[in-house]
């Protein structure tokens, strides 16, 4: 890895996390596209690289700011936990399957829609 590309992920973790934590943003929203576009990664390489890295300082440190606030609600969060194991299992598996392009195009409506849908709501 050059020094540049250091530079850059550093300020792109940075900003990830700044934004998750603020907006409650998660990294990939952040993270996939600049890994795509800055860094020349596949959409696999991007998916798959973005679920390794906000392991650790989504699960720790953003919730434990969150809960001390009162902002965790422990019975939602448990049922949701388990059923994201569950879809991310099978997600994952199918995302395998889908080509690059296909996948690419599919993360990018996926966006717009929740974009337009949140610009356009009351």
């Amino acid at each position: 890895m050059a020094a540049q590309q250091l530079i850059f992920l550093i300020i792109l973790g940075l900003t990830a996390g700044l934004l998750g934590g603020t907006l409650g943003v998660g990294g990939g929203l952040i993270v996939v596209p600049a890994l795509v576009f800055l860094f020349g990664f596949s959409q696999h390489d991007a998916q798959g690289t973005a679920l390794a890295f906000m392991l650790p300082p989504v699960t720790f440190l953003a919730t434990w700011n969150y809960w001390k606030n009162g902002n965790v609600h422990w019975r939602y969060a448990l049922v949701l936990s388990v059923t994201f194991l569950l879809g991310a299992f099978i997600g994952s598996k199918l995302a395998i399957e889908i080509p690059d392009r296909i996948l690419k195009k599919m993360f990018g409506f996926l966006l717009l829609f929740f974009a337009l849908k949140m610009i356009f709501s009351k």
